[in-house]
């Protein structure tokens, strides 16, 4: 991935700064951007390939190439070095302060680099007064990882995405781990009196109870190799339609059957926690959804949507 990324980077620099330099040998180049000449010239390969289908050359980047000297002879459009607005820079400044933030988060290294990089091209206005966190931040997860390690019972205050409700809890701590790039404490519910996994962004607070940890001997840890969520015959079904816009289900929800068609659409089925959860999922994508299944859902969706009307005075 990063060496695609790195590539992207140079081809977008590279047809600008041929065009200032026609004639410019290969090795020359070469040494100026950092490649090797065999990199360099397949390079110029994509870029001589770039355009839309079904279009002639006039429509490629076109360029001339004499013994080992190059020249662009059109350039599509691609004069100028790409550069960012201040502003642009700005909010990827922010969006990636905030994903540094994230608990557990891999690759930490390269968001700092890229960080660097991006500050440098804000200038003065990536040092505008932005304080980025959310729910789970590092301090969380550093007082989660205590009380696992001094074996401490804990309060929290939890939000259960499925239910949409936030309740308080006490847990018995057993590890922290990360799972798909989420942070998990994994402990002992006392309430559900079962081994529960809590996503630590969705942790409002916690205190130590002042209790020693108590896990059962029957708490076992939890197999997280294919990912957190566990579907059973027991919950229910749900058959959608999806416009092109929502197809992003596939690749966000464990789904257990994808069928493409018609059209565009695609027909999935995937295990819900509840019905009120798939009722929020399909609300919140709106018309690029349909509920092919069960009947409940729908009708679910339906009162919801007339009460949601209603409230705007509009009778439908």
């Amino acid at each position: 991935m990063t060496a695609s990324i790195d590539r992207l980077g140079r081809l977008l620099n590279l047809v600008p700064y041929l065009l200032s330099r026609p004639g410019i040998a290969v090795a020359d180049a070469a040494g100026d951007l950092g490649v090797t000449e065999r990199q360099l010239r397949e390079d110029l390969q994509l870029l001589w390939l770039c355009g839309l289908p079904g279009y002639g050359p006039g429509d490629l980047i076109d360029m001339a190439l004499d013994g080992d000297r190059v020249t662009i002879t059109y350039d599509a459009g691609i004069d100028r070095p790409l550069r960012l607005r201040p502003d642009e820079a700005l909010a990827l400044v922010v969006a990636l302060r905030l994903l540094g933030e994230t608990p557990g988060m891999a690759q930490r290294e390269a968001i700092d680099r890229a960080l660097a990089k991006l500050e440098r091209a804000a200038g003065a206005d990536a040092g505008a007064p932005v304080t980025v966190g959310q729910r789970g931040d590092n301090d969380r997860l550093e007082d989660l990882r205590r009380a696992v390690e001094g074996r401490r019972a804990l309060r929290i205050v939890y939000y259960t995405a499925s239910r949409d409700a936030t309740a308080e809890r006490v847990v018995d701590p057993m590890r922290v781990l990360v799972v798909g790039g989420r942070a998990y404490l994994e402990a002992w519910c006392r309430q559900a009196g079962a081994v529960r996994l809590f996503r630590v962004d969705r942790v409002d607070g916690c205190v130590e109870t002042g209790q020693p940890s108590a896990v059962p001997p029957e708490a076992h840890p939890v197999d997280v190799r294919d990912g957190v969520f566990r579907s059973t015959t027991d919950q229910p079904l749900v058959t959608l339609r999806l416009a092109r816009g929502a197809r992003w289900i596939t690749e966000y929800y464990p789904c257990e059957t994808v069928t493409e068609g018609p059209g565009e659409h695609w027909t999935v089925t995937l295990r819900a926690a509840d019905l009120a959860w798939a009722t929020r999922l399909v609300l919140g994508i709106g018309p690029d959804a349909t509920v092919l299944g069960p009947p409940k859902l729908a009708t679910m969706i339906a009162d919801r949507t007339r009460a949601a009307l209603a409230s705007y005075g509009v009778d439908r």
